[in-house]
């Protein structure tokens, strides 16, 4: 009768057979591995993939400089820049809307990191070739810039889009620069 009680006890409810301890150990380890390498690929990819697509959305002309490479304020465009100011961008997957110079149907958007002579179509760097005393990092930084390289929105349209931070973005047009805040 002990050899009955016994194989009674190795059985679940449904009456199969139960599993050694060492199959539910291995079968543990096993889906803990699964696990951790799901949530590893994740981690390193749901970082960019959200990068990548955080600029889209509103934004919002907050404010606007003249810009370090305009030789003189008269040519800045200072009626146009009041237009700007407090009026809406949308970056939409298949379509910029917003003011008629932002406005492009079918983006091609990229993301990358600028050198601050890059910033601004290059215009830092252009900047320091005509006088090498005007360096591009102290005109980034001028302008609120940390690092040494910047995230860099190109659209594939007119305008790219040089981010602050993940929630401000600077642009220039018309020897203005402006700033952006995501809505």
């Amino acid at each position: 009768m002990n050899r009955i009680t016994v194989a009674a006890d190795k059985r679940s409810r449904h009456g199969d057979r139960m599993p050694s301890s060492r199959a539910l150990k291995e079968r543990l380890l096993r889906c803990v591995s699964i696990l951790l390498a799901t949530a590893l690929v994740l981690a390193i990819q749901s970082p960019a993939g959200a990068e990548e697509l955080s600029y889209l959305g509103a934004w919002k002309f907050v404010s606007a400089v003249p810009a370090p490479w305009a030789s003189s304020p008269q040519k800045a465009d200072v009626a146009g820049m009041k237009q700007l100011i407090g009026k809406t961008v949308n970056l939409g997957l298949k379509a910029i809307t917003g003011p008629n110079v932002f406005a492009c149907k079918g983006p091609h958007y990229k993301v990358s990191d600028f050198p601050a002579d890059m910033l601004f179509q290059g215009q830092f760097g252009e900047m320091h070739d005509a006088d090498h005393s005007k360096d591009p990092l102290q005109l980034a930084h001028a302008l609120g810039f940390t690092g040494t390289t910047f995230k860099t929105l190109e659209t594939g349209c007119e305008i790219d889009w040089h981010f602050v931070d993940l929630r401000t973005a600077e642009i220039g047009l018309n020897n203005f620069v402006y700033t952006l805040k995501k809505q």
